[in-house]
């Protein structure tokens, strides 16, 4: 069985940093593409960042260009997203996500609660 664990979210004042981490058993990750995504309240889930299997290629959602990178050990089979420079508009429950080039997004975490104060 596949899962996803995230972990890393907290409480933190803007214009600081954290560091997220998606620890995944059950699968290999470095078959897969990894994304980060992050919901708020009301609103739909949004896309973050995604990494491809070697992890070059970032790609990022403009809001967060200069400020986040995604990055991945596949010998640890998890992937990370460092935020630096995070804003209150940052604040939102992330997620990480895997999926198979082409493909959806199939697996899933539970979700980080990241908090940024102003």
């Amino acid at each position: 069985q596949v899962q996803l664990v995230e972990s890393g979210g907290g409480l933190v004042q803007a214009g600081g940093s954290l560091r997220l981490s998606c620890a995944a058993s059950g699968r290999t990750l470095s078959s897969y593409l990894m994304g980060w995504f992050r919901q708020t309240p009301g609103k739909e889930r949004e896309f973050v960042a995604r990494i491809n299997y070697s992890g070059s290629s970032p790609t990022y959602t403009d809001s967060v260009k200069g400020r986040f990178t995604i990055s991945r050990d596949n010998s640890k089979n998890t992937v990370y997203l460092q935020m630096n420079s995070l804003k209150p508009e940052d604040t939102a429950v992330y997620y990480c996500a895997s999926r198979r080039d082409p493909g959806t997004w199939d697996y899933w975490g539970q979700g980080t609660q990241v908090t940024v104060s102003s």
